[in-house]
């Protein structure tokens, strides 16, 4: 039987925490987490995100982190390290009760690799962002049609046509250049001279 392992009604101070394979994990309802480690080895299926806080926290991905909706956590002063995919961080007014109840600021993704990463409902001037090979584009919703009018190498028109169908409150969306290109038919070096173009991306 698959152990279930619960992080509810505490508070947790400096201590470094292990999520390995092969166990259940449930963060929340009413966690807090100051100064901590959190090293994930898990599958995103396997973690089941409550609500709580995490404050300067170190948060390190030991193989991708995908699909993972951060939505219920309040991430503050937080470091990320590693691979994220798919990950969307802040909370979510277009959803239910239980994504509204999060948010994020003063993060640090600097030494993250994020790959299809969404960022709602927060002040992007408080997040460090990834450096090239990924690249953020600003505001894609409202940048979207002008997006669409730039040339674009292989087949990337496919994902600047996606950022228009981000749910309200996308305030940000990031991508891992080569990652992309290999899926594209283009190259990361392409991927790049055609952003450079544009001025709402971040790279």
């Amino acid at each position: 039987m698959t152990p279930n392992i619960h992080y509810k009604d505490r508070e947790i101070d400096g201590e470094r925490l292990e999520f390995p394979k092969d166990a259940i994990y449930w963060m929340g309802p009413n966690v807090t987490l100051r100064r901590c480690t959190l090293v994930f080895s898990v599958a995103a299926r396997w973690l089941h995100l409550l609500s709580g806080s995490l404050i300067d926290c170190t948060i390190q991905a030991k193989s991708e982190l995908k699909t993972l909706p951060w939505a219920p956590m309040k991430l503050k002063g937080c470091r990320f390290k590693g691979r994220f995919g798919g990950n969307d961080f802040g909370f979510r007014e277009d959803l239910d009760e239980r994504w509204r109840v999060g948010g994020i600021e003063d993060c640090d993704f600097s030494e993250a690799r994020l790959n299809g990463c969404r960022f709602f409902n927060c002040d992007m001037s408080t997040i460090r962002l990834p450096r090239w090979p990924c690249f953020t584009f600003m505001d894609p919703r409202g940048h979207a049609v002008e997006l669409g009018r730039h040339e674009w190498p292989g087949r990337f028109r496919i994902l600047i046509e996606g950022l228009a169908k981000n749910p309200e409150g996308t305030v940000a969306e990031t991508w891992h250049a080569p990652t992309v290109a290999e899926k594209l038919d283009t190259t990361a070096q392409e991927l790049r001279a055609a952003l450079e173009k544009v001025p709402w991306v971040f790279m």
